[in-house]
């Protein structure tokens, strides 16, 4: 089984490392016994009541419970025993078997449990990218301490840190653990590299293991199932009527245009698609600001991507849906909750080779040049701030992410014209992620940028702090048996349009909020069954307030402080688009089931930034290019670090295709 850190790497994998990573591996229970290798020192701590003891304290997504046990003298085990944390940030990343993956990093409720029996005290690191959840544990282990009559005062010494960071060295070094840097360390391993990965977090999975999930890529056998109505027609009729603005442009339409006119002859009715058609509609969708070559990278090797990361595991249902401002059925849905499919699968094939190493809570700092200005290493720093130089042999893969939870940069560059003031808006992205840090540091050694103005907002963050969590699985891939509502219940906008489109129209709305609401009818699951896009249970949506569930519309109006009669119109007008088959008052074109039966459920949402289409320039190849267009030698990215591939709106679904694609392609092109 592959480690996450091994010393004697170097002849086995051409990988000389001294340190400079975290040497506790997460225990695979959360219970944690005193042990030759986790020693109790009693030394100094204060008189206890013996016995056990249970407290709670405030977590991420709810109450954190823990038992703690404890002699006369010491802490002898803590463990908890009850949370909501999410799986790879808070709580473990599992697989698909709810196996713990050690490889990925150490989560808060077991690190912390250990931590504090090993070193008989709640003065504990916290676990970077988690110290909510990492302060909900050492919380609740304080407040058990005192019920067994403890002085906290005597529970509080500090054990000087090991430095995380030392020198080490290999062929490839990727700043960033998310997918794209994943993807990258498996791809350039593949072409047989050692590859060191640098994550600043904890645990890794960045931004990726927090989103939908979704795929997109034409796919003839699921979508040979899909009928396709006149109202999807005339989105690629109109796509090919449109004036081209380049000889490129015009290429590509009459590609489309020939497959299209085939499609037609051939007297078939089941859902057009082709990698061309992929391609026109993500830039024609992007404002046609995007470079249309890395367009076609992306869409023509949709495909290839989808195949390969399936070879590596990775599960998807067998049913093709449109997702959340996807704009076409061609989106492929995560059989495990959000983002922690791709992560896991991208774990357990790390665990499988023999020339990679994660190094957790180890930022990249700059990068490192030699005389000719090739990009030789990083300078990294550990969350102690211990600094340490990675070496890299044939280059560095940047792959941090974008700058969507910085929120001074996204002001800085939000000059499109498109949004006003942003700096109240919130964002779906982690705090720990999303910084910008890729970025500085490729400026800093020449790189030019792209795109940067364009910024993307989502319409599904939570109105409680923006994250996009804990909604009913419809929210994201069922665009067509929901719709949108204000909190007057009227419509307001086509709910299978342009994401910033549709954000647009909610910041104008009460509140900048609206309902997505769904009935009991299509695909939906019986509310004691049902379980919300990232896992939790509706009861759970429902008591913390994140969902409002009526058994008729009417009851469900009333608890939403609207009139019960503006919200059946809205309901009976909608069903009357359904039988027509046009939505004559806002334009939408997919159509799956009438809303009529209950229960009823409304999920309150927001705008809030999502995603940075800008970054660094890169060629077709992945290289960063600096700003008189020549190839920095040495460097290459993946990824929403980079800018040029999503133009002026990004499609949904197409940031994982971009992951995927770009992250499989930086690797190959750095091991060359």
């Amino acid at each position: 089984m592959k480690r996450k850190l091994s010393l004697l790497l170097a002849g086995a994998l051409c990988i000389s490392l001294a340190a400079c990573t975290n040497t506790t591996q997460p225990s695979e229970s959360p219970s944690v016994q005193p042990s030759e290798s986790a020693p109790v020192s009693t030394e100094g701590t204060g008189a206890l009541t013996a016995g056990t003891y249970t407290a709670s304290a405030p977590g991420m997504n709810g109450q954190v419970t823990v038992e703690v046990t404890v002699t006369d003298s010491a802490i002898e085990s803590v463990e908890v025993t009850e949370h909501q944390e999410t799986t790879g940030i808070g709580a473990p990343l599992l697989d698909s078997d709810g196996n713990v993956l050690l490889t990925a990093g150490e989560a808060p409720i077991t690190k912390i449990p250990a931590e504090i029996v090993a070193q008989q005290s709640v003065k504990v690191d916290t676990v970077a990218g988690a110290t909510i959840t990492s302060y909900a544990v050492i919380n609740g282990v304080k407040d058990c301490l005192e019920q067994a009559g403890a002085n906290l005062d005597d529970w509080q010494s500090e054990t000087a840190p090991e430095a995380l960071a030392a020198d080490a060295s290999a062929d490839v070094v990727v700043v960033g653990g998310g997918g794209a840097g994943l993807a990258a360390a498996i791809s350039a391993a593949q072409n047989g590299s050692s590859v060191i990965v640098l994550e600043k977090n904890g645990l890794v999975g960045g931004d990726t293991l927090v989103c939908g999930g979704i795929y997109n890529n034409p796919d003839p056998e699921l979508q040979s199932k899909v009928e396709m109505s006149d109202s999807v027609k005339s989105t690629i009729e109109a796509a090919l009527a449109e004036e081209p603005v380049s000889d490129e442009h015009a290429a590509l339409q009459a590609e489309v245009k020939a497959q299209w006119d085939e499609y037609k002859a051939s007297g078939r009715t089941d859902l057009f698609d082709s990698a061309e058609w992929f391609a026109l509609q993500t830039w024609i969708n992007g404002d046609k600001v995007g470079n249309l070559d890395l367009v076609k990278v992306l869409t023509y090797n949709a495909e290839a991507g989808y195949d390969w990361i399936r070879s590596l595991g990775m599960e998807y249902t067998d049913v093709i849906g449109q997702g959340a401002g996807s704009l076409w059925q061609r989106t492929h849905s995560s059989v495990m909750n959000m983002g922690t499919g791709m992560i896991s699968t991208y774990i357990k094939e790390i665990d499988n080779l023999d020339n990679v190493t994660i190094l957790t809570s180890v930022s990249g700092k700059s990068l490192i040049q030699d005389e000719s200005g090739a990009i030789v290493g990083v300078k990294a720093e550990d969350k102690y701030g211990n600094e340490c130089t990675i070496d890299a042999a044939k280059g560095v893969v940047l792959a941090t992410g974008g700058f969507s939870a910085n929120g001074e940069m996204v002001q800085q560059y939000n000059t499109s014209g498109k949004w006003d003031d942003l700096s109240k808006v919130m964002t779906t992205n982690r705090f720990s992620c999303s910084q910008g840090d890729g970025i500085t540091m490729a400026v800093e050694v020449g790189a030019s940028l792209t795109d940067m103005e364009q910024v993307q907002l989502l319409y599904l963050g939570t109105t409680k702090d923006g994250t996009m969590t804990k909604y009913p699985p419809r929210c994201l891939s069922g665009t067509d048996q929901v719709i949108f509502i204000n909190a007057e219940g009227k419509r307001f906008v086509r709910e299978d349009g342009r994401r910033d489109e549709i954000c647009l129209a909610v910041l104008n709305q009460t509140d900048s909020m609206y309902y997505i609401l769904e009935s009991g009818d299509g695909d939906f699951v019986e509310l004691d069954k049902a379980v919300s896009g990232d896992g939790f249970s509706f009861d759970y949506l429902e008591e913390n307030g994140y969902i409002v569930v009526g058994e008729t519309l009417e009851e469900l109006a009333t608890k939403l402080g609207m009139d019960p009669a503006t919200l059946q119109a809205t309901v009976d007008t909608f069903n009357a688009d359904v039988d027509a088959g046009v939505d004559e008052e806002f334009g939408r074109t997919l159509f799956n089931c009438k809303l009529e039966n209950g229960p009823w459920v409304a999920t309150a949402r927001t705008a809030c930034v999502h995603h940075t289409m800008g970054g660094v320039t890169i060629d077709t190849e992945g290289h960063v290019l600096a700003e008189d267009g020549s190839i920095i030698p040495g460097l290459v990215a993946a990824g929403e670090v980079t800018g040029g591939i999503h133009g002026g709106n990004r499609l949904g679904g197409n940031a994982v295709v971009d992951t995927v694609v770009f992250g499989k392609l930086a690797g190959e092109t750095i091991s060359k």
